[in-house]
Order: C-alpha cells, then structure tokens, then sequence
C-alpha cells in the first residue's frame, strides 16, 4: 500500500544489513520470529512502522532516510520502539482503529452520494412534485449521512490520537528497557526534529500517522489530532535534561544559523543539515548507559512476568549466538530451500548416519521440498557443533524464508515434518515442539487472531489437565513425583482436596496438545501468566531447566500468543 520494498534476508547493502542485525537480536533476544523487513526507498524522512495481527506474523517497515542517516545506536533504539508495538499488541489496536474510522468514512461518503445524486437528478430531469419531494428526502438523509460520517470521522481521529500518544509513550519507555541505552532513541527523536519525518511519497500518511515512529503527515489542530506526543515532550520523558545535552554538541558542532535553517527545513519539511547524523552524534555512537532497571536471571517459577520483554541477558545472547553461527549456516537459513532443509536437520541432526538416510528417504522429491543432501551437509554438522540449544533461535531466523512457501508449499513441508518425526514411532517432545511450532505459523490459520471466549478457567479445566499432565511428566521421570508435581500445578485451578479431582494424564497425544494449546489461547490474557508459571512449575521443581523442557515452554508461551525471550 505505500510502496515498501521487501529487504532480503541475504543483503549486501551496508545499512539494509545493519538494520537487519538488529532487527534479528531483537528477535532472538524476545522470542519471537524474525518480521519480514521493508524499506521505503523514496521516503528521505525518518520514520517507520509495524504491522500484522500477531507477533509471529508481523512485518516492519522503515525508511530509507532512517537506515541511511541513523547511527547503529539510534537505529536499535527505532527498533526497539518498534518492537514494543509487535509485544504489547499495539498493532492489532492500530489495524482496527484504521478499520473503524474507514468504516465511519463510508457513511459520509455514502451520503455525500446520495446529496449529490439527489441534486443532480432534480436539476436535470422534469418530474412530479410527488418525485421531487422523494428527492429532497433522499436529499436530506444524504446530508444526514454526510454530517454523521464527517463529524464521526472527527471525534474518531480525536480518540485515535489519544490512544496513540499514549501507547507512543510506553514504546519510548520499552525502548530504553530493551536497549539500556536512552541516548539511542532519544537522539533519533532529536533528528527527526531536525529533519522531519513525513512520509512524501504515498498517499495513506494520514490514515497511517498513528502506526509510525514520528508525525507522517502535517495536520491542521495538531494539539488535538497529533497522534504523538512533541518531539521534546518525548525526549524529556525518556531522560530529563537529554534533550540539553543533544541541543549542546548540536551549539558545540555547527554555526546557530547552519542550526536555524536546519529547524526551518523540518518545519517546511526540507532536507537540511544532511550530514548532522554522522557529524554532531558521533560522540553518542557506541555510547551505552546503565541499564534503568537491571534484568536479574530468568527465574523460572515466575517465567510469566518475562514474557513480552527484552532482558540484557537476553540481548547479549542474541548477540553472541549470531556472532557464534557459520557464515555459510546463517545464510543458508535466509533462502527457501535452506529453511526447509533446517527443519528437516533438525529431525534427523542426532541420529545415526545410516538412519539419517532412512528417515529422508519418506520425503518425497520435490523442487523445493524434496531432501538435498548438499544443503544439509552444511546444515547438520554446524547444529552438532553449536549444540541444541539453537534450534529454537536459528528456526526463528528461518521463519521469514518459510513464510515465503505458499500454501501447498506449507502444507507440504508440515506433511513431511509429521512423516520424519514418526519415522521411529515415538514422538520427542523436540518433535512435538516443531511440528506444533509450524503448524501454528505456516498452517492453515496461521497468522489469524483468536477471539477470547473465556474468562474463567472452569471451562477448559480439561484442556488444562492435558497440558499439565504433559508438562509434569517432562520435568521428570519418575512417576509418582510426576503425579505430584502434576497435583502442585493444577493446585492453582481447582480444588485438589475434593475427589472427584481427575489424576494426570499418562499419555498426551499431538493432537490433544494442540487442540487444548487452541483452546487454551481463546482465555482472557489476564488468565493466561497462571497457565504458564503452572508449566514452570513443572519443568524448574528440580532447580533446573533441560533444554527440551525449555523448548516445551517456548511452544506453550508461543502458542498462547506470550512471546517468551530465551532462559
């Protein structure tokens, strides 16, 4: 809709490459797949946006004035601002307030018709005094319509602006929490001060002004309709006396009227001061602060409170797990055909040689879906060497080649999946993990909202037992301890004392599993951190958390739309 260009995962271009780093550790480090990135190549503003329904579906769009006039530091502070919309569900808040306001749009629209054919056919054709009068009351439920869809357009703006500005201010706030550094976005706010945000090139600014970073559209009764805070406003709230500091090597750096004109060119949307991002922030560049609140360990009997959040030991791993991967390894994981055969590696990594062949002989040949022996040659020796714990990661990498497959593509690679991981009839939880994994993101009705249905948990107490049945019996093997850690967790949703209390579950099928994951996502987010601190519980009684068990965690968390970062 407004003309972005897809970013290759495999770009060679400095800055697309740059933006892609971090948009990837920011990823890793919150647990979600890595979005489809887009640059608007026309667009020499600073600004950018998020869109899509849920996490694992989302799609981020930046300028190309952002990419190319932003050190690394403020571009991660963007992104994380970003990414704060994709974790506290601000997009899908932003798609329907679009919605509603084109919809209130259609009645004026509608009676702006009716007026103007009402006008338009007394003027021109002689009719009775009986058909003029069915005119003018067609005439006047037009006007009607017309002063009900434009005033309604009005107030809508004025309510749509003032969710924004306050959701623009808890991403600022998120953003300096997921990058410790408040010089990092607060210097990009300051740039786009100086330089402007519009967006110039596409029509839908306006409609979109309140999915973006900064203002995208000059606007009448900005103080009511604005749907950011003012720039310094923003600044001040993210670190007092910021903006200051900024204003002072900005006075330390350039003449007071270079200064000027520079502030008159954003007013007036001109370029102005085009080399003020390399020049003045280079003192701001590779510049941390402390953190504002220190992340402590994830603890994992309280895992619900991590979730949605971007923690510094998060971020570090993020960043040491990308470092740490081969070249040829992360770049296979950026086509079509390196993504498929990853997840057909990960399947078949740990088995012996002679069985790998045997299990990839089920999958049928296929141009891109068939077994390439070349491609996992590369792919299974570096999962070996790196060890289990990248599965999760490097699958989250892969997600935005996947998402290119089309539907019988998808359909097919979930088939061949299902086939490898029941080749030794019995089913790892890894293998449980993965096909539910890409059934939940590639499958049919993936990407779809899921209404809430419930708000207590009386009715899917069956759903619950599944899960907590499932889990109780991964975080440990014995049975009698599995049986009661089963009773500690669903201690929190019903009465253990009564008898007619259900014992747990001895065998939990796939199927069960994502049918109660399904229904468990339709309960009302405020009743969803119980359900996973009860899994928690399960799988840290011991004091630790295997690498399996965590990978189960992460499909319940993913799988009731709870980003969870990784332990």
């Amino acid at each position: 809709m407004v003309g972005a260009r897809a970013v290759a995962p495999d770009t060679t271009d400095r800055d697309e490459r740059k933006l892609r780093n971090i948009v990837e550790e920011m990823a890793i480090a919150s647990g979600v797949p890595v979005p489809d990135l887009y640059i608007m190549d026309n667009e020499t503003g600073i600004n950018a946006f998020v869109a899509g329904y849920t996490p694992g579906e989302a799609v981020m769009v930046v300028t190309h004035g952002a990419i190319t006039q932003l050190t690394r530091d403020e571009l991660q502070g963007v992104v994380g601002h970003e990414f704060s919309h994709i974790l506290n569900g601000d997009m899908r808040l932003n798609v329907r307030l679009i919605a509603l306001l084109a919809g209130i749009l259609m009645i004026g629209q509608i009676g702006g018709f009716l007026l103007q054919s009402s006008f338009h056919r007394r003027h021109y054709v002689s009719r009775s005094s009986r058909d003029n009068r069915g005119q003018a009351a067609l005439g006047l439920v037009g006007l009607a319509l017309l002063v009900i869809g434009y005033v309604g357009v009005f107030f809508g703006r004025l309510i749509q602006a003032a969710v924004s500005r306050q959701r623009e201010m808890l991403a600022d706030a998120s953003s300096v929490q997921f990058t410790r550094n408040p010089e990092g976005i607060g210097s990009a706010l300051f740039k786009i001060g100086l330089k402007g945000g519009y967006l110039d090139t596409t029509s839908h600014a306006s409609d979109m002004n309140h999915m973006c970073f900064g203002e995208a559209t000059r606007m009448k009764f900005s103080a009511l309709l604005a749907s950011h805070p003012p720039i310094e406003e923003r600044i001040n709230t993210i670190q007092p006396g910021l903006i200051a500091r900024l204003r002072s090597r900005l006075r330390d750096t350039h003449p007071s009227g270079e200064i000027h004109r520079g502030a008159a060119a954003s007013s007036a949307n001109r370029a102005g001061l085009t080399q003020v991002a390399e020049e003045v922030f280079q003192p701001v560049r590779g510049h941390r602060t402390a953190s504002i609140s220190a992340a402590a360990p994830v603890n994992a009997a309280n895992l619900s409170k991590q979730v949605g959040t971007v923690s510094a030991e998060g971020e570090d791993f993020a960043i040491r797990f990308l470092e740490r991967l081969p070249a040829t390894f992360k770049s296979l994981l950026y086509t079509r055909a390196g993504a498929v055969q990853l997840c057909y590696a990960l399947l078949v990594a740990n088995l012996p040689r002679e069985q790998q062949k045997e299990h990839l002989a089920l999958i049928p040949p296929h141009p891109i879906l068939g077994c390439e022996p070349e491609l996992l040659e590369k792919l299974i020796p570096a999962l070996k060497i790196i060890g289990d714990g990248v599965r999760f990661p490097a699958l989250e990498l892969a997600m935005p080649a996947l998402r290119k497959l089309d539907p019988e593509e998808r359909a097919g690679l979930i088939s061949n999946v299902r086939k490898l991981a029941a080749a030794d009839q019995r089913i790892s939880l890894f293998e449980l993990t993965l096909t539910s994994f890409l059934s939940r993101h590639l499958g049919k009705n993936a990407g779809r909202v899921v209404p809430t249905r419930y708000k207590r948990y009386k009715p899917v107490l069956p759903e619950i037992q599944r899960l907590l049945s499932l889990m109780a019996r991964a975080g440990t093997q014995d049975q009698t301890e599995a049986e009661t850690l089963y009773r500690q967790a669903m201690a929190g949703f019903i009465d253990m004392g009564k008898g007619d209390a259900a014992p747990g579950l001895e065998k939990v099928t796939m199927k069960q599993l994502q049918q109660a994951l399904i229904a468990l996502n339709s309960l009302s987010p405020l009743l969803k951190p119980a359900i996973i601190d009860a899994c928690a519980h399960c799988v840290s009684h011991d004091g630790k958390v295997e690498i399996n068990e965590y990978e189960l965690m992460r499909l319940v968390a993913d799988q009731l739309d709870c980003p969870m970062p990784p332990m």
